[in-house]
């Protein structure tokens, strides 16, 4: 009894050790590969409500629609248990690094932004809301069949809503 009680003593500072040193780099590279990868997280950018009212539209202090970037947007609104959401993250991910420097790639995790996401009319996720510089948003929902058309449906509304094309 007493060698395993000293046995325990030794070793379970050593776990406890193991485990928080971790746990920081786990989670970061899980949230980096859950939107691409590192190059990904410069690409696509997270936005709590406070930032949204700065960049998208403030939505608190205006009656109407009054987009505030410099570029049109892509906004996914998404949540980290969400199936789907998990399958267009990557997709999202490599459309905003094709896109960059034509639009805004924006993410908003609707978990931590009940608010915003319940100003915006999101019911189900992922959802997608599509801000032209100029005109009124377009907000779409679901995925395509495959990874493939997914993405197409992507480049579409990008084209079309977007960038006019």
């Amino acid at each position: 009894m007493k060698k395993l009680t000293f046995f325990l003593l030794i070793l379970t500072p050593l776990l406890i050790q193991a485990c928080q040193g971790t746990g920081d780099s786990e989670n970061k590279n899980q949230k980096a590969s859950m939107v691409g990868g590192e190059d990904a997280n410069k690409a696509v950018t997270h936005l709590t409500a406070e930032e949204f009212r700065e960049k998208v539209v403030d939505y608190k202090n205006s009656e109407k629609w009054d987009y505030q970037g410099d570029k049109p947007c892509l906004i996914d609104f998404y949540a980290d248990w969400c199936g789907p959401c998990k399958t267009t993250s990557p997709i999202i991910a490599d459309i905003a690094k094709e896109y960059q420097g034509k639009i805004h790639v924006y993410k908003v995790d609707v978990d931590k932004e009940r608010e915003l996401a319940s100003v915006m009319g999101i019911q189900s996720i992922p959802a997608f809301l599509y801000c032209p510089v100029e005109g009124k948003p377009r907000m779409s929902s679901g995925i395509g069949q495959s990874k493939a058309d997914t993405r197409q449906m992507f480049k579409d509304n990008i084209e079309q809503i977007l960038l006019n094309n």
